[in-house]
């Protein structure tokens, strides 16, 4: 089995600790503390970038674990956490927040593009660019109100996307995945994949970054119900 490349884990890990950023700003806003902020066109791209960040992760490490034999209980494990996670995610929002819930947000948008990905893990790294492109482009060119309800927006051609506090269809983010396979896997062909590690800070740093990337699906499930907890309860006596 090929050694880790630990650059992929601190990414992660550096994208979960903007999640927790951004929800908690979300959360000021939804609770009275700040206004105009959560919603500010800035604050949402950098929302977007950490989704672009996440599926991107997905085709990177696709990529990288195609350099070992493939294990289908270890894959079918992470697919099956990943989406129970996301379902999860949909029955709790749905009960907070029947208008808005997420129907299909990044978990459900990270076990589609592992799907996608793994017919892709064997292929030559240009199919993979000019897949990725592909689905990059198309929402762009074709839409139609015939995929404006939740059960169809998800794939990404509607035209009017019913309300969600997360949204993340499958075109055009799935294409992130596959252009983040065609990079890695040129690095891999020609053996410059460990190269990523020395773009890692050292000591604690890279350490604590690690240590978050490598427990990302936990933290991701449990930090907004805390924070929102305890600052729903701080806002009853000072807002």
């Amino acid at each position: 089995m090929k050694a880790r490349v630990y650059m992929v884990d601190a990414w992660r890990g550096l994208a979960i600790a903007g999640v927790v950023l951004f929800h908690f700003v979300w959360d000021l806003e939804f609770t009275g503390f700040i206004s105009g902020v959560a919603y500010h066109p800035l604050w949402l791209g950098f929302g977007r970038v950490l989704a672009g960040s996440f599926v991107m992760l997905v085709g990177i490490s696709l990529a990288l674990s195609s350099r070992s034999r493939f294990r289908p209980s270890a894959y079918l494990l992470r697919l099956t956490k990943i989406g129970v996670a996301a379902v999860a995610i949909t029955l709790v929002t749905w009960y907070v927040f029947p208008a808005t819930f997420i129907y299909f947000g990044i978990l459900h948008a990270i076990a589609v593009a592992t799907l996608v990905g793994t017919l892709f893990q064997r292929t030559p790294w240009w199919l993979s660019l000019a897949s990725g492109a592909g689905m990059l482009v198309v929402p762009s060119l074709w839409q139609s109100e015939l995929f404006d309800t939740r059960w169809l927006a998800w794939i990404g051609f509607a035209q009017n996307v019913p309300p969600s506090n997360d949204f993340v269809p499958v075109f055009p983010w799935v294409g992130i995945t596959l252009m983040g396979m065609a990079g890695t896997k040129v690095l891999i062909d020609n053996r410059k994949e460990y190269a990523l590690d020395h773009m890692l800070p050292i000591g604690r740093p890279k350490n604590a970054l690690v240590w978050l990337g490598k427990r990302s699906l936990i933290i991701y499930l449990f930090h907004q119900p805390i924070m929102l907890a305890i600052i729903m309860q701080l806002a009853r006596f000072l807002v």
